[in-house]
């Protein structure tokens, strides 16, 4: 019976604890993602979206601007995962690796800026219990996170271009050369055909 009772309590206490931590993300973190959204929400409208966007055209010209400053103003103006659509002014052949950079920015970002992510808050939120339970500051974490991530998604979108351009090289091949094994299995049906039909006559 007392095995029972004490089941019943760790069960409980699971969801009580659980409330517990709820609690603190109301009281802290949740104001502070609703009061940065609004205030990035009014920074977009007073700047306005069409200079956002001439931003991201000039900065998509340079190798540094593309796979540095365009995912960092595409998570932090428009969010996950509205970022991504800051691509469209790429050429086809670099969207890849700007989807790729813009994608591994999403949590690095979380330290300094959380509203850009909120619905993966989680993660930071994990890594910070971790270090106020140390007794460290998370002032240093968050910038720390942030600059290694910013060479982390330009090293990606370096790497990324480079893989898609390889593989852009060889599409026409492959496309040439089905094309070429399609004719030759034409011209053989064809003379199947054709001495089918002779050896009938």
């Amino acid at each position: 019976m007392q095995i029972l009772v004490q089941i019943a309590q760790g069960f409980i206490g699971m969801f009580q604890e659980g409330g517990k931590n709820f609690v603190g993300l109301v009281t802290g973190i949740v104001p502070l993602l609703i009061v940065l959204m609004t205030a990035v929400n009014a920074l977009v409208r007073f700047i306005g979206p069409e200079r956002i966007d001439k931003v991201a055209m000039v900065s998509s010209r340079n190798i540094f601007l593309r796979y540095l400053i365009l995912p960092f103003l595409a998570v932090f103006f428009l969010t996950n995962p509205m970022a991504y659509t800051l691509g469209r002014f790429l050429p086809e052949k670099q969207k890849p690796a700007f989807y790729d950079s813009a994608v591994s920015f999403v949590h690095p970002i979380l330290g300094l800026f959380p509203h850009a992510n909120p619905g993966e808050i989680f993660v930071w939120a994990g890594i910070a219990a971790g270090i106020t339970k140390l007794g460290l500051g998370l002032g240093d974490l968050a910038i720390r996170y942030f600059l290694v991530g910013l060479l982390v998604i330009f090293i990606r979108g370096l790497v990324t271009e480079r893989i898609t351009a390889i593989m852009w090289a060889r599409r026409p091949v492959a496309e040439n050369a089905e094309g070429e094994e399609g004719a030759e299995e034409s011209v053989m049906d064809v003379d199947g055909a054709a001495l089918a039909t002779g050896e009938e006559a």
